[in-house]
């Protein structure tokens, strides 16, 4: 059976481009693990893989709902494992690849998910505001309009779903990498995406997406699309957007970064030595 390449790390970390890479020399598709290119329409704003790279290589979970639909980690999980069995029977091999670690998280570690919401409700109710809180950004839940409420941030957690992890370690079939890169050109290469989403037309796409799901839509309030909203409004102009932008994907990637170094099981490569690593164990898999 193919192994499953997990390619994780923080954003703008080159991670995509290597995914494609080995997908080429090696038979692979990639699936997603991303949880804002998801959504239908946002292309330039959640810099989804090109029309160019989609063409080189099969590309799986892009696009599967409209901004205005709900989306879970356990929807993403079911879809993500139908795509590894498919993708195995082609006689192809699955990489996961994104910056998105609950997503990778409830693949390779199984999440098992409990419908048992009044025991949910049993467990939640006696933790704080700021511990709920907390758990609703860490699951990328959508905090409710009144986030000092802990009824509705109970709510919100509840209807997001409970889970456990099956295991603590993937199996050995997995191979878990995280890029790492010096943050200084991390920063520079997040700087330099955020002036090209605005020069390839982020402002008219989020204008339309607006148009068509309201500004209030669960992907909407995400990512820069709430600054794009201000832009259009002229609260905001938009070199100020930019920087703003720039900002938040640090903020992002920090927590990326964070999330994974939980995880003894990730190992952390450059991208030269992650290309070299995936390249041998992926040879080794094709001459058995």
């Amino acid at each position: 059976m193919a192994p499953l390449i997990v390619i994780t790390g923080p954003t703008s970390s080159g991670k995509s481009g290597l995914a494609i890479d080995l997908a080429e020399r090696w038979g692979g598709e990639i699936i997603c693990a991303d949880s804002r290119t998801v959504y239908k329409g946002m292309d330039i704003g959640t810099a989804k893989p090109s029309r160019v790279d989609r063409a080189r290589v099969p590309h799986h979970l892009l696009d599967i709902v409209t901004p205005n639909e709900r989306f879970t980690v356990r929807d993403f999980q079911q879809l993500a494992r139908q795509a590894i069995v498919e993708i195995r029977t082609r006689g192809n091999v699955p990489l996961l690849v994104g910056g998105t670690g609950l997503y990778i998280a409830s693949v390779v570690l199984e999440y098992e998910f409990s419908d048992d919401d009044e025991a949910l409700r049993a467990v939640l109710s006696v933790k704080s505001v700021v511990e709920l809180q907390t758990m609703i950004k860490e699951q990328r839940i959508s905090m409710p309009t009144n986030a000092q409420n802990r009824r509705h941030l109970v709510g919100a957690l509840v209807a997001g779903g409970h889970r456990t992890a099956a295991r603590t370690q993937p199996d050995d079939n997995t191979n878990v990498v995280a890029i790492t890169t010096e943050m200084v050109t991390l920063q520079e290469r997040i700087a330099a995406r955020a002036g090209q989403m605005f020069t390839d037309g982020v402002v008219q796409e989020a204008r339309k997406l607006g148009d068509d799901y309201g500004w209030h839509s669960e992907a909407m309030t995400g990512n820069i699309y709430p600054l794009l909203n201000q832009v259009l409004d002229e609260s905001i102009g938009q070199e100020e957007a930019i920087e703003k932008s720039i900002i938040r994907d640090r903020q992002l990637a920090k927590r990326q970064l964070t999330w994974l170094k939980r995880h003894s099981f990730v190992q952390w490569m450059t991208i030269d030595d992650a290309r070299v690593y995936l390249d041998a164990t992926l040879a080794a898999y094709r001459d058995q």
